[in-house]
């Protein structure tokens, strides 16, 4: 059960109020609440609590980037205890939107749903070619790799990112995961990749278990 003040931080991360959520933070750690309780309980699960309702369009997405930017002030004051306690991340993931396309939104709400379950984030931006892709996944030893695209012209790029993977025996290495308003499943099946998702909270309930499914076999 959580400490009433962590309960706190968990109501005012879903109103987005950052200022509240910091302070609460700090005062938090004063009282020797538990790093890794104020994460989990407090910020994370105000997060997922958001990205369900967001789902269920209870909510939208300016509602979604307000509380994540209360998430990163929560965690910008816990960083440095959390890494104190060796707070391990459930994986790391590298994120993008393909090369030739410029849109972000999409791909922003993965990372902050990603990062709220407890991900270690690698955002490469937008317009990211197959080789950016696979560098950084093999430099930062990723389990995730997941891929945005809004246009049907640049859907085929995805496929680039999984014929390169192939090409250079990686493919088995990582969880391929794609998606964007064009993507679906069949086309996500046709291109090689493991999953689509159709919105941001299900990419990171999709990732989370396919990395402690693939870290338990």
């Amino acid at each position: 059960m959580a400490t009433a003040i962590v309960e706190e931080i968990c109501d005012y991360l879903q109103k987005g109020r950052a200022k509240n959520v910091k302070k609460l933070v700090e005062e938090a750690l004063e009282q020797g609440v538990d790093a890794k309780e104020i994460l989990n309980e407090g910020l994370l699960a105000g997060m997922m609590i958001v990205g369900g309702k967001f789902k269920r369009n209870e909510v939208f997405v300016p509602e979604v980037l307000v509380a994540a930017r209360a998430m990163t002030a929560g965690i910008t004051i816990l960083e440095p205890k959390l890494i104190e306690v060796g707070n391990e991340p459930i994986g790391k993931a590298v994120v993008g939107t393909v090369k030739g396309d410029l849109h972000d939104i999409g791909k922003n709400l993965v990372v902050m749903m990603l990062k709220g379950a407890g991900f270690e984030i690698y955002d490469l931006g937008t317009d990211v070619d197959a080789d950016t892709f696979i560098a950084k996944a093999e430099e930062v030893g990723a389990d995730v790799i997941g891929m945005s695209a809004l246009l049907t012209t640049t859907m085929p790029n995805m496929k680039d990112v999984v014929d390169a993977l192939k090409e250079r025996g990686l493919r088995e290495k990582y969880i391929v995961m794609v998606g964007g308003a064009p993507v679906n499943d069949s086309f996500a099946e046709q291109i090689g990749a493991d999953y689509y998702t159709a919105d941001a909270t299900s990419a990171a309930e999709v990732a989370k278990q396919a990395v402690e499914s693939r870290k338990a076999s």
